[in-house]
């Protein structure tokens, strides 16, 4: 199953600008904003009461003071839980955000699901070699295909490890934005749903890496909602579709990205899908990631 109505999200306790994360994330901007922990915090805090208002089981867990992980409150880069009860561990770029794998949030989940195998290739680091989790990778968990656009921040050589331990087929590419600068996660510019796919063709310099993304999509019987480079830096691509305790899905991203798409988008969107969104004007602009970045998908099965 494509989507789950269980989410893991990170409290930050102290947000912030990273320089470490800055230097191949064009997303972030250089800023002179006061109180950015508590603004981030209250964002958060609303965000995840609307998930929680539309039936979205979220499991809050505090960030910890120390070690200082500014970048905390997005921990899918750094774990992914799937179907069969496994986790993987993926390594991570900046060495603050290496500090992000705390035992404690694992053990949190334990409680209430179960997990099996754990595979961490976080060994990579020693390599330089990253592959930072959902960010790096947009997985097709249907079909089990992971889209994944090359960057200093996600390697063939680990997207190969992945794909040996979990069987996923691997779709790689090279992706841009206007300025030329490769694109530094794959889910800044593209989301899957279970019958469609948001995604920033424009990104793709390739004519034939573009053809052959779009085919892998329409193959898997996906409708092709295409976004401008534009929309793309208002994070219109950092959507991430999840579904209630009930089953009805949901298109959840922030207002930004919302107020950035065309009217055309959303009754497209709106025929698939409600879509909801909240402010994240804050983090969006320290952290260089938006509302999908924020959301951990659980899809271990539960105990009991």
């Amino acid at each position: 199953m494509q989507t789950t109505s269980h989410i893991l999200m990170i409290r930050p306790v102290q947000f912030g600008f990273n320089a470490q994360t800055a230097v191949n994330n064009a997303f972030q901007q250089v800023n002179n904003e006061t109180g950015v922990q508590e603004k981030a915090q209250q964002e958060f805090d609303r965000f995840v009461a609307l998930l929680r208002g539309h039936g979205v089981d979220v499991t809050v867990i505090d960030d910890t003071p120390q070690p200082h992980t500014p970048d905390s409150i997005f921990p899918n880069n750094w774990i992914s839980f799937h179907h069969d009860g496994s986790v993987i561990l993926y390594p991570m770029f900046a060495e603050n955000r290496r500090l992000e794998r705390k035992p404690h949030i694992i053990g949190k989940i334990a409680e209430q699901f179960r997990i099996g195998r754990t595979t961490d290739l976080s060994d990579f680091e020693a390599k330089n070699l990253y592959l930072e989790g959902t960010g790096s990778m947009v997985l097709d968990r249907t079909h089990k295909v992971a889209y994944a656009c090359l960057s200093p921040r996600t390697h063939p050589e680990v997207l190969k490890a992945f794909a040996d331990a979990t069987g996923y087929e691997t779709v790689e590419f090279h992706a841009a934005d206007a300025q030329g600068v490769a694109i530094y996660h794959t889910n800044v510019l593209m989301c899957i749903g279970d019958d469609y796919a948001v995604i920033c063709l424009d990104a793709i310099p390739s004519k034939e890496e573009r053809k052959y993304v779009e085919e892998k999509l329409k193959g898997s019987r996906k409708t092709v909602i295409a976004i401008t480079l534009d929309q793309m830096n208002h994070f219109a691509g950092n959507m991430l579709q999840v579904q209630s305790l009930r089953g009805r899905k949901l298109l959840v991203m922030s207002t930004q990205a919302f107020s950035s798409l065309t009217p055309g988008q959303i009754t497209e969107l709106s025929s698939f899908n409600p879509i909801v969104h909240a402010p994240l004007d804050v983090i969006e602009k320290n952290g260089g990631g938006s509302a999908r970045c924020m959301m951990a998908e659980i899809h271990l099965p539960g105990k009991g």
